[in-house]
């Protein structure tokens, strides 16, 4: 590690990772690339502990787009994070799509506004009546449903920790330099931050900090004397083993069943020869940044009840295994937030993905790194994400939030 570097990077997960990789891959990009991570292990990032998916069914243009990317980039990932001397890396994505389910009049009209965004976008969605969905998922109860969305091609759920180290293990390939460390302090003089000083010890002068911190986003804000508004919120998920599975009982995608989106905020989908699950909890405080105890009561009293209600295939099931992550939580409006800091420009803000930092991880990394190398946005313009928004209390508005 030298003493000095163009861009320390605060987090080597996902995001972290994607933006030295981004860097590092361009050829305009000619600067030294530090990643400061606590925890190499990445046990409790929220990465490792995340459910892994990826849509194109989202409200905003900006948010339909950005996952786009992420889907086009995670097909061709095997040849794209090739590192000489290694397999290809294989994030065994299972394009089973995502089913938006809705049962009440202003879910329907949701469903259908959200559509013409994502159609509007060359997004593969189609929105289906109920005969039209009994007939593609003849497991599921329908009688309540007014409308349903289902994406055909682009979503699907794959390896986590796969795309993290395969952005890791080509940054590194590339000369991104990681560290096992961790950010303690920011030094700042006036404008602009200066360097970081480790745990270790050390002090590391610093061009530019990228805060890719996760759920500790806020806390690595503060030690430059910033903020942003991002705190962990605990979910847990479940995999359950059913009785009768109705895995491959569709008639569409060669009988694989999709992520469902029950009316009620239960999802739900297959995990291997199981089903992975989980729900908003009804309070959802910020938690502390170590506490990941399971919330073991959500599957009897939230999730087993709407999916019994939803299938006869989920009335007999049993849980196999349990864990809770973080969300890295806006609390302004539940959506990234990508760029420098108003007053600060150096400080490059890369937080506050409230749950889908994986899919959005590819197009974020791409948008830091030209941030870096050309002082603007170059491919998709993610301006309205940018830290102004929270200066200005001005919410950038998503209404298709699991």
């Amino acid at each position: 590690m030298k003493d000095a570097y163009d861009v320390v990077i605060v987090g080597g997960a996902v995001i972290g990772s994607s933006v030295a990789y981004f860097l590092t891959a361009n050829p305009d990009f000619t600067g030294s690339v530090l990643v400061v991570e606590r925890d190499p292990s990445y046990q409790r990032a929220a990465t490792s502990l995340s459910s892994s998916s990826i849509r194109t069914q989202f409200s905003n243009p900006i948010n339909v787009k950005i996952s786009q990317f992420g889907s086009d980039f995670i097909r061709n990932f095997a040849a794209t994070m090739q590192v000489r001397g290694e397999a290809p890396p294989d994030l065994n994505f299972h394009p089973g799509g995502y089913l938006f389910l809705a049962n009440t009049p202003e879910q329907e009209q949701v469903l259908r506004e959200n559509h013409e965004v994502q159609r509007a976008c060359g997004a593969d969605v189609v929105l289906w009546d109920q005969e039209q969905l009994a007939r593609a998922f003849p497991h599921l109860r329908v009688d309540d449903i007014r409308l349903a969305s289902y994406g055909q091609s682009g979503e699907g759920w794959f390896n986590n920790t796969g795309l993290m180290y395969g952005f890791k293990a080509k940054a590194r390939e590339q000369g991104a330099e990681y560290v096992t460390d961790e950010v303690v302090a920011i030094g700042r003089e006036g404008a602009r931050v200066t360097s970081v000083t480790l745990k270790s010890g050390a002090v590391v002068k610093a061009g530019i900090v990228v805060n890719a911190s996760g759920p500790r986003a806020a806390l690595t804000a503060r030690m430059a004397n910033l903020d942003v508004p991002v705190e962990p919120r605990k979910r847990t998920l479940f995999v359950f083993d059913c009785a009768r599975t109705p895995e491959g009982s569709a008639s569409v995608n060669q009988g694989r069943l999709p992520l469902m989106i029950d009316p009620s905020g239960v999802f739900c989908r297959p995990e291997g020869r199981f089903f992975l699950s989980g729900a908003a909890p009804v309070e959802d405080p910020a938690v502390d940044w170590d506490d990941f105890e399971p919330r073991y009561e959500e599957f009897e009293d939230i999730i087993w009840p709407a999916l019994a209600e939803r299938s006869a295939g989920f009335e007999a099931i049993k849980v196999v295994n349990q864990w809770a992550g973080h969300y890295d939580f806006n609390t302004l409006d539940h959506n990234l937030i990508v760029g420098p800091h108003p007053d600060v420009r150096n400080f490059l803000y890369a937080n506050g993905y409230s749950g889908h930092g994986l899919q959005q991880g590819p197009a974020a990394g791409r948008a830091v790194s030209e941030l870096v190398t050309y002082g603007a946005f170059r491919t998709l313009d993610l301006t309205e994400v940018g830290y102004d928004r929270i200066v200005q209390n001005r919410p950038f508005l998503e209404k298709a939030v699991i």
